[in-house]
């Protein structure tokens, strides 16, 4: 079965005023991801990764170029389209991990079901499910705190997942790590991959970045 183009970027650059300076930190970006790909972009500091992952993410928008994520137009829609679509298609994971300190485990990993106004005995029920599926149900009356950052890293992978999303985009999920337990949660993305999920990659990092099926390589706001 031919795979289809999920993520589609033609011609993204993207500008930032700070005052009287335009800069320019995206110059041209063109790329395609597909549906179930596990690609890994990586750059270092100051390259644009974080950018183009907003712009990916909808979290942005491109100043000029355009973006298709499937068949939509994403440049064209209003901010509570983008929110609809971010919700329903992203599930972000970030290096910081973002849990609420003071919820318990299940309270964070269900608040994409909350935001989609999901029932609220079928979403306690999926999140249980989701974190079972990690190893981590034994901890779900349990606040962050109380867990190892890679368990911390996985509670975010399963809130990403609460509302069944096509893509998985993971900001530095390693960077917080240490390399025990960052391969640890590589290898959850990695069983997310197999399972069907498009998964992309924020990295600097070479060992981490090898490991998906593709490396898209930026450098001062252009892929190499």
């Amino acid at each position: 079965m031919k795979k289809t183009n999920l993520i589609s970027l033609a011609n993204v650059t993207k500008d930032y005023n700070l005052g009287d300076l335009t800069v320019r930190v995206l110059k041209g970006i063109t790329l395609k991801i597909k549906n179930g790909e596990f690609v890994a972009i990586q750059g270092r500091s100051g390259s644009g990764k974080s950018t183009l992952m907003n712009i990916i993410g909808l979290l942005d928008t491109p100043t000029a170029g355009s973006y298709y994520l499937e068949e939509t137009d994403v440049s064209s829609l209003k901010e509570d389209e983008l929110s609809y679509l971010r919700n329903k298609k992203i599930g972000f994971v970030f290096q910081s991990f973002n849990l609420l300190p003071r919820a318990t485990i299940l309270e964070n990993v269900v608040l994409p079901g909350i935001y989609a106004g999901e029932n609220p005995k079928e979403r306690d029920e999926k999140a249980g499910n989701i974190l079972e599926k990690i190893g981590l149900l034994k901890h779900i009356s349990k606040r962050p705190n109380q867990l190892s950052g890679g368990e911390q890293q996985r509670v975010a992978i399963a809130r990403a997942l609460m509302n069944n999303p096509d893509i998985i985009l993971a900001d530095e999920p390693t960077g917080n790590l240490d390399t025990k337990s960052g391969q640890e949660v590589i290898n959850l993305l990695k069983t997310l991959h197999k399972q069907g999920k498009t998964i992309v990659l924020i990295t600097h990092e070479k060992d981490i970045a090898k490991q998906a099926d593709r490396i898209i390589k930026l450098t001062d706001g252009r892929i190499n």
